[in-house]
């Protein structure tokens, strides 16, 4: 049996023999790689065709799985700087070939959905964004401040790009959304329908600190610890800044945790109740979950994986109302939204935040609706639903492609 005769593992189904999993690159670790590990794991022996791999930049684990890169793996610098070759990754993924396989798995948030499929083999699409860069080009101008030389010249690559972008997306048989968001995103951009299957968690990690008093005595100084939490990557769209600027504000201890290139310009908005803890280990961050008063989570995100292991903690979320905390969070249950991404909407609710008013059991039993074993489960049943039937897919206008 050759290495990519992987075995779909439930009996009297019809079960594809030839199983080819498709991811856009891997130079990185986030909320991609964690999908892509679980796949992995679900599939053993299966090959990943991806634009490039920096071995040295991934986990140790990732040198055992059989990854087949494009020619991009040979440009100059690819692995550390992969987004100046945004014009590129097309070509990379339409001259894959896929001769032999009877099922294609792509893992999507870019350009890996244009890979060219064999006639026969169902191509299932795990979207976790339709190419943000592309559809959402005017927040990034703003975000990343460009200056209008960068941006006469991006706009046409880009109207180019959405074109390519959304044919491509007309080619996959079946999508499936990772949120409500992202499944309205596929409708607007792509104009196709889709299945939402939430991403997994690793929620067995965490788990409420048997050391805290019980909901009804959660008040005050007898909290599990007397400060807030935020953090992650600390790079702009994730506006830890308001967490930073409101906490200041309001004199609450926040202390935020992880790295990225945000950091300077956040010390600087500080004030003295806010500690930047830097990057922390698996055990730290699950204690720091455990015992803080709630985990506040502002910016706008496709899912978002924290506020469910916060709960997954048994601790309450404060996020922005937007993204996939609207999947994630219940309201007035395991946290609150603040309605508008400004510091006084998210004062206004840490002004009248009680933590006591939630319970551990109760965020513990929501984050366990997005666990790992779920996914599998949900997807093993999407995938054996849909095998052999692609979708009657309807051609859209033309005029949504443009740029």
């Amino acid at each position: 049996m050759s290495s990519h005769n992987t075995q779909y593992p439930i009996p009297n189904t019809r079960s594809p023999r030839h199983i080819a999993l498709i991811h856009d690159w891997l130079n990185q670790i986030g909320g991609a790689e964690n999908v892509l590990e679980t796949l992995v794991r679900m599939h053993p022996g299966a090959p990943v065709f991806t634009s490039m791999y920096a071995a040295d930049l991934m986990p140790p684990e990732y040198r055992t799985w059989d990854i087949r890169t494009t020619f991009m793996q040979r440009l100059p610098g690819v692995t550390r700087h992969h987004q100046v070759y945004l014009p590129v990754y097309p070509l990379a993924f339409s001259r894959i070939d896929l001769t032999g396989y009877d099922l294609i798995l792509s893992n999507k948030s870019g350009f890996c959905h244009g890979v060219p499929v064999p006639a026969g083999a169902p191509h299932i699409c795990y979207c976790l964004a339709p190419t943000r860069f592309l559809w959402q080009y005017d927040a990034y101008r703003a975000r990343e401040e460009l200056n209008p030389a960068v941006d006469a010249l991006l706009k046409p690559l880009v109207a180019a790009l959405r074109r390519w972008d959304y044919a491509a997306a007309q080619r996959v048989d079946h999508f499936i959304a990772i949120s409500t968001e992202i499944q309205d995103r596929i409708h607007r951009y792509y104009n196709r329908e889709s299945t939402i299957i939430y991403p997994p968690v690793d929620v067995s990690r965490f788990a409420p600190d048997r050391g805290s008093p019980t909901a009804d005595r959660l008040h005050g100084d007898d909290l599990p610890g007397n400060y807030y939490l935020a953090g992650g990557r600390l790079i702009p769209y994730k506006r830890v800044d308001l967490a930073v600027q409101a906490c200041s504000e309001l004199g609450l201890q926040l202390l935020v945790y992880g790295d990225g290139r945000d950091r300077a310009a956040l010390e600087k908005l500080a004030g003295p109740t806010v500690t930047f803890l830097g990057r922390v280990s698996w055990d730290e961050l699950v204690r720091l979950f455990q015992r803080a008063r709630a985990f506040i989570f502002p910016g706008l995100e496709d899912f978002g994986i924290a506020p469910v292991e916060a709960q997954a903690a048994g601790r309450p979320v404060i996020a922005f109302a937007g993204g996939g905390a609207l999947d994630t969070v219940i309201p007035g249950q395991t946290g609150e939204f603040f309605r508008e991404q400004i510091v006084d909407a998210l004062k206004a609710v840490l002004a009248q935040f009680d933590p006591g008013a939630y319970d551990p059991a109760a965020c513990r039993a929501n984050a366990e609706r997005f666990s790992t074993e779920r996914f599998e489960t949900e997807l093993r049943e999407f995938v054996h639903a849909h095998i052999g039937r692609p979708d009657k897919v309807t051609r859209a206008c033309p005029e949504l492609a443009e740029g």
